[in-house]
């Protein structure tokens, strides 16, 4: 499934199996899910996308050949493919550890071609082996919204409150790794989204409400994943003295002006951007001692629009995964 230009519907193309080049792997791709990146994608709202593009960056895949270069896969293997596709691997982000952040780095269903096919390749060094024996569906929604989650949760500090803003497929991951971590969850929704409400609270939310009413409790931290900027100034009023504001999404509407006395405290406001493969290893590992429940809506490849139309529309609990 192909986007040819933005704000149009992806088409079904047939193309030759792709080869591996040096460094890549060629990958048969088992399930790839659905994220609210592939929308902002399909809107035009990433600047740095290329088009004609294949979407998907949460990739779970057999390996069928192993480029030349490459070590440590071998064919028949469960990988994972995740959104940070490739860096330079020399500029002052990379050789620091902040990869994430690199100038040059390319992007999985973005830049490079993801995994809304049936086959895929990709940099070897950017591919995360996976257990055998899960289905690989629920695995899929791990390797961006979780890995996004992971690395917003990190930057929240040690706090025992914690608001999710957007209570899609990252804060249901997320949820439940703050509660293992035993924190407490506030799951904050669309005005009126019961439903949301209600499966937060199955996954241990002790408050779950609309997103427009004041927090119950003062927060340590609030993680937002809706890409609506006027809840960053909500978000931070709810904060205590000394909190933080992870805003997790790589765009956001417009942020609306606030008074200085809404930060002041040592309130912050951050952003994360992208992952990197520290994080990747780090939460895999996490996610095999603690595993975690993902609710996954399956849809055909072919079905791709349809299943972005039920995210955009937010009629999903969960995530939507594409399965070939």
């Amino acid at each position: 499934m192909q986007l040819q230009h933005p704000n149009q519907a992806l088409v079904e193309i047939e193309r030759a199996v792709p080869q591996p080049a040096y460094g890549q792997l060629l990958l048969r791709v088992e399930a790839c899910g659905v994220c609210r990146t592939d929308l902002h994608l399909v809107d035009g709202e990433l600047p740095q996308a290329h088009t004609p593009i294949v979407p998907g960056h949460e990739i779970v895949a057999r390996v069928e050949a192993v480029g030349a270069g490459v070590g440590g896969f071998s064919r028949g293997q469960r990988v994972g493919v995740p959104w940070l596709g490739w860096t330079c691997g020399r500029c002052a982000y990379c050789v620091s550890g902040r990869e994430n952040l690199c100038d040059q780095a390319r992007f999985t269903g973005c830049q490079i071609d993801g995994g809304y096919a049936e086959h895929c390749v990709a940099d070897a060094r950017y591919c995360f082996a996976l257990p055998d024996g899960v289905d690989a569906a629920s695995l899929a929604p791990l390797l961006c919204a979780g890995l996004i989650g992971y690395r917003a949760l990190s930057m929240a500090g040690s706090g025992t409150r914690i608001g999710l803003y957007g209570f899609g497929a990252a804060a249901h991951i997320v949820a439940q790794v703050a509660r293992q971590q035993g924190r407490e969850v506030y799951a904050f929704t669309r005005p009126d989204d019961h439903e949301s409400q209600q499966f937060a609270r199955s996954l241990g939310a002790v408050w779950a409400g609309n997103s427009d009413v004041a927090a119950p409790e003062q927060l340590d931290a609030a993680l937002i994943f809706a890409p609506v900027g006027t809840l960053v100034p909500k978000a931070l009023a709810a904060l205590r003295k000394g909190g933080v504001v992870v805003c997790a999404g790589i765009h956001m509407s417009d942020i609306p002006g606030f008074p200085y006395a809404a930060l002041w405290g040592e309130r912050q406001i951050r952003s994360v951007a992208n992952l990197t493969r520290q994080d990747g290893t780090a939460f895999l590992e996490l996610m095999r001692q603690h595993p975690v429940h993902t609710e996954v809506t399956r849809f055909p490849l072919a079905r791709a629009n349809h299943a972005l139309a039920q995210l955009r529309n937010g009629k999903l609990q969960g995530a939507a995964v594409l399965i070939p």
